[in-house]
């Protein structure tokens, strides 16, 4: 029997898979949870082989647990699933040390062949989202200017930035500077959207 913890923050969807995997012979979802910071000590107490999780959570997003989860429990296979097709999820998902990698719409007999996949040592990633990835070439980001983006994003002005990252506001302005023009936009605000709508931030 494969154990799985389930972790989803739309109690909805999290129950349907969750009913829908336990028709399943030889696959037993053994802990459901709502937020990405519960995932690990679930994962450990119920001494899970597999972590089916949502790309984007309260706690922690899907791609935070798995790297928790690659430190804390090496043997617990990881698998991603997301509701977004963004090419860039698909890249720092694999780097964060997730196997699986699947769309939330795939149809159960996908997502369980998924899991048997990757319990069993293998990969399974969705060949559209793989195509997608391929297509859209590398992050053009730097760790650093993604950092001052993503700061950006959630509104805060330069000057917060540079306090948050111990950096000076000239060198903030940089970063978003440098941000803009790799990204191709003309502003910070399409700079933004335009890293978040490829999974880059």
């Amino acid at each position: 029997m494969i154990r799985i913890v389930l972790a989803d923050d739309e109690h909805l969807v999290r129950g349907a898979i969750a009913a829908l995997l336990g028709l399943e012979d030889d696959l037993e979802v053994v802990a459901e949870v709502g937020r990405g910071d519960a995932v690990v000590g679930a994962v450990t107490a119920q001494r899970a082989d597999i972590a089916v999780l949502d790309i984007e959570m309260p706690g922690g997003s899907g791609l935070e647990v798995a790297a928790d989860l690659k430190a804390a429990a090496p043997g617990c296979g990881v698998l991603i699933l997301t509701s977004f097709g963004r090419p860039g999820y698909l890249r720092r998902a694999l780097a964060a040390g997730a196997r699986g990698f699947l769309a939330k719409d795939a149809p159960v007999d996908q997502l369980a062949g998924a899991i048997r996949k990757v319990h069993g040592g293998g990969r399974y990633i969705d060949t559209e989202l793989a195509a997608a990835a391929m297509t859209a070439g590398e992050n053009p980001l730097t760790a650093r200017e993604a950092e001052v983006l993503r700061g950006a994003a959630e509104g805060k002005p330069v000057s917060a930035i540079a306090s948050t990252l111990h950096l000076t506001e000239g060198t903030v302005r940089n970063y978003l500077s440098s941000a803009i023009t790799k990204t191709g936009a003309d502003n910070r605000m399409t700079a933004i959207r335009t890293a978040q709508d490829m999974g880059w931030l």
